[in-house]
């Protein structure tokens, strides 16, 4: 029996669907009860539909438009698109919550490695940067990474991370800022706050965490970061422009998220092949100690 064109197929993932329309939503800056006022629902219904239940084609095409994306993009066909850092870190979040695996590039360090203090810096840093900004996109940011990064501390999924020596010696020279006009005395404390998150990989790399494998690569690194996630229903490539270290970026670029079989073969082919070349362990830990004497 052919089914009528406004119905989704009982085939289609449903579940992956509410998760980006909610990160989509949360991007575009709107309540629960906005979206629902304009479909003219209940904002219990718009939920729902965030937890999977969606059942009818034009719905998700009325979504679209009110969140101010492509009916693809809702349905995850091809690449999902995102401008807005808040939309894209919640669906890292939803990403990494089944994760088996993560293997990942940030630049200079990821922000699941990082300190407790870490995440102050980054707010300070972020409002230099974008001293005319809003702050509710920052908040936003902050809340999500601080919920993503208890979420990895209590799940401890395995992680691949891929630090490149040259992005962590910029780091440590420009320190945790958001513009270079910083006063002299303000460059200095935030060169050494930099230091200390360097002291905490190398302290990692020492102590060699059964699940977490730590790679520093002395060469070319990607330009973007990029996250593969293998999960229990098939692996996604995460490409994102923003960046979380000295000079950070929220504001401009579109991160791609992605589950096309290619692009996950390539980026697992390529973190392997970095790893392959990275130093490890003690080794790498001596690297980075020589590196901090220098800089």
């Amino acid at each position: 029996m052919i089914e009528p064109a406004d119905t989704l197929s009982p085939s289609i993932d449903f579940r992956s669907i509410g998760e980006r329309l909610r990160a989509h939503r949360l991007g575009a800056g709107l309540r629960a009860e906005t979206v629902a006022g304009q479909l003219g629902v209940s904002r219990a219904a718009v939920y729902r539909m965030e937890k999977g239940e969606i059942v009818k084609i034009e719905t998700l095409e009325r979504l679209a438009r009110i969140l101010d994306t492509t009916l693809a993009s809702l349905l995850g066909v091809d690449t999902e698109y995102y401008t807005s850092p808040v939309a894209y870190f919640e669906r890292m979040r939803q990403l990494e919550t089944d994760a088996t695996r993560i293997m990942a590039h940030f630049e200079p360090i990821s922000f699941l490695l990082t300190s407790d203090q870490y995440g102050g810096y980054l707010e300070q840093m972020l409002r230099e940067a974008e001293p005319q900004g809003d702050e509710a996109p920052i908040a936003a940011v902050m809340k999500l990474l601080q919920e993503r990064k208890r979420a990895f501390a209590r799940r401890r999924p395995p992680i691949v991370s891929l630090i490149g020596l040259r992005e962590i010696e910029r780091f440590v020279h420009f320190g945790l800022v958001g513009r270079i006009d910083l006063p002299p005395s303000v460059r200095m404390e935030r060169s050494l706050a930099a230091r200390r998150e360097v002291e905490r990989i190398v302290g990692l790399l020492q102590e060699h965490p059964l699940d977490m494998q730590i790679g520093i690569v002395d060469g070319s690194m990607p330009n973007a970061t990029f996250q593969v996630f293998e999960r229990p229903g098939g692996a996604f490539v995460a490409v994102s422009p923003f960046r979380f270290g000295e000079l950070p970026n929220i504001t401009a670029g579109i991160a791609q998220v992605t589950a096309a079989p290619q692009a996950v073969a390539l980026y697992t082919k390529m973190v392997e092949d970095l790893w392959q070349r990275a130093y490890k362990g003690e080794h790498a830990a001596e690297v980075l100690t020589r590196m901090l004497k220098v800089v």
